[in-house]
């Protein structure tokens, strides 16, 4: 593939999608503080990755424990290569064979955090066993877990040229696009089950595209308050260079936001579909 970086921001919109530890009875989510005050929450890119490797079903590469008694370390098969196995081609490796030497592929493809648009208000959900306490009547115990419903915003970036390339070991182009267009279409119809739920992770906005540049354009520039969408930073973004203003596409499904008309007329806007299946086009007659 040419020296190209695919990079691609997104909104999504679930709910509860990522637990911490938690304490006692109470289950929280995983959140973090910003500078104005306010709590967000946030999936992990480690869960992004896992529900997409799954999905993709590609989570089969070969794992070995290395070390001794409890001080051991679960990694990939150092006999493991990227020729068979996509999740190391695209997620990077590190492998050890016997003493301290070790083997390592950075990842190709990265994920950021999919962080909240919309503040954490500390609501919490109680949750009882009644129903199966009622069977032998019994006392039922009470669970707190926190909850929050909101906009998320995440960003993908791929390293094109890297793909399928590891020292020694390339893959042939054709399976190189294959990989990158499964990948794609992964993202396009995402979902995470967690605690009896399947939460919806396909995208209802994306921006981006194939760059010379390798820069993830649009990360940290998505704001949306009062379920408007900020166009104009976007804009400033897709106007900075020729490069960006001529690569970028912008899918969204009409009617999310308040100010649908605006965000139609002032980024070109496509559907959601159209936008992965002409990123796929790209990827397959341009890399």
């Amino acid at each position: 593939m040419k020296n190209k970086g695919l990079t691609l921001s997104m909104i999504i919109e679930t709910e509860s999608a990522n637990y911490g530890e938690g304490y006692n009875n109470i289950t929280t989510l995983k959140k973090l503080t910003r500078g104005d005050g306010n709590t967000y929450t946030y999936i992990s890119r480690q869960a992004l990755r896992y529900n997409i490797v799954e999905q993709m079903k590609c989570d089969n590469t070969p794992v070995e424990a290395i070390g001794s008694g409890e001080k051991k370390v679960i990694q990939f098969h150092p006999d493991s290569t990227i020729a068979e196995y996509p999740e190391i081609d695209f997620f990077g490796y590190m492998k050890t064979k016997g003493g301290d030497s070790a083997t390592t592929r950075n990842a190709v493809v990265r994920l950021s955090n999919a962080i909240s648009l919309e503040e954490f208000e500390a609501d919490t959900d109680f949750l009882t066993n009644m129903g199966l306490a009622k069977r032998i009547d019994a006392n039922n115990s009470i669970a707190q877990s926190e909850i929050h419903k909101s906009y998320y915003a995440y960003t993908i970036t791929i390293d094109l040229d890297k793909v399928g390339v590891d020292k020694d070991i390339e893959i042939s182009e054709e399976e190189k696009k294959k990989r990158v267009k499964e990948l794609l279409k992964t993202i396009e119809f995402l979902y995470r089950d967690i605690k009896g739920r399947r939460e919806n992770l396909s995208p209802i906005f994306a921006i981006g595209g194939v760059y010379d540049r390798k820069n993830p354009f649009f990360e940290n520039r998505i704001q949306v308050k009062s379920n408007k969408l900020n166009t104009s930073m976007l804009k400033e973004i897709i106007n900075a260079d020729e490069d960006i203003s001529k690569n970028t596409k912008v899918g969204y499904i009409d009617g999310k936001f308040e100010n649908n008309s605006e965000v139609k007329e002032e980024l070109q806007t496509m559907k959601i579909s159209e936008f992965f299946d002409g990123l796929i086009k790209k990827v397959e007659e341009e890399c």
